[in-house]
């Protein structure tokens, strides 16, 4: 078994970069979100928040941070028309003026090296695969504005004091990056399009038009980087680099009856090697 290179320091020119936020209705989140952007080691971003219907609740955090931050966001909204997350992500990939897209999730709190673990490992003809660690409740609830400039929610120690059970799933918030060099070449996990914490290239995602918008709730991001694979692009882990902490929410929208649909569109797609669908960022006429 080979082991993984050390990763050389050099300076190095990063591509221009979007990062694709999705919400909807749950703005204290997204506020705890984008003040982890705020504190970001790479400051050359910006920010698409895809907005499946919220209320007028969300565009006054948007609007907050718009005014007294320093962060770059464009507010991407359509009416709410039950769950439309593939639509609502097709137009921030249109409207981004980047090359380079970093896509997360309204409820899921970055680490300050977030941007800068994705951008050093971009490479043309894959996408980056990163991960989660899954906050309780009792702990997403607590975590404030302090906290996260402090970066406290990031340390092990911090959560299991503030109630956060054991788990051996804490390993991914390790620091030493030679480590989590190590981990993510031993892990089983395989690299996959995951919403909450994935990159990859604009240009890639136009090709094979962008998330398939037939799907609901369900692996519609595990969808998109099927058809990725199917045209050549390859998946690299990066789940022990790119760290984000899950905030805990319910998920009424999650139905066994988008589960099954699901499943039989992404069984097609391994089945047939597709990798465009005519429902997506183009529409079949």
């Amino acid at each position: 078994m080979t082991l993984p290179a050390m990763e050389k320091t050099t300076t190095l020119s990063y591509p221009e970069t979007g990062v694709v936020i999705t919400t909807y209705n749950q703005p204290e989140w997204l506020k705890k979100v984008l003040w982890g952007f705020e504190v970001q080691t790479q400051k050359d971003f910006e920010i698409l928040v895809a907005d499946d219907g919220s209320a007028y609740e969300t565009r006054e955090v948007i609007d907050w941070f718009s005014k007294n931050s320093s962060l770059k966001i464009k507010h991407i909204w359509h009416p709410d028309e039950g769950f439309q997350k593939c639509a609502i992500l097709n137009k921030a990939i249109v409207r981004s003026e980047s090359d380079y897209l970093i896509f997360t999730d309204g409820d899921c709190i970055p680490r300050k090296d977030f941007v800068e673990a994705h951008l050093k490992r971009a490479q043309k003809g894959f996408f980056l695969s990163g991960g989660y660690l899954k906050l309780s409740l009792k702990v997403s609830k607590v975590i404030s504005r302090e906290d996260i400039i402090q970066q406290r929610p990031f340390s092990r120690k911090w959560l299991k004091q503030q109630g956060q059970p054991f788990s051996q799933k804490l390993i991914k918030l390790v620091k030493n990056p030679y480590v989590a060099g190590l981990l993510n070449f031993l892990t089983p996990t395989r690299a996959t399009w995951n919403g909450h914490n994935v990159s990859g290239w604009k240009k890639d995602i136009l090709a094979v038009n962008g998330y398939n918008e037939d799907m609901t709730y369900g692996g519609l991001d595990r969808e998109l980087g099927e058809r990725l694979m199917n045209f050549g692009i390859k998946g690299k882990q990066i789940r022990y680099y790119a760290i984000c902490l899950h905030l805990d929410h319910p998920r009424p929208y999650k139905t066994p009856e988008s589960m099954e649909k699901n499943k039989a569109i992404r069984k097609r797609v391994r089945r047939e090697k597709i990798t465009r669908v005519p429902n997506g960022i183009e529409k079949a006429k």
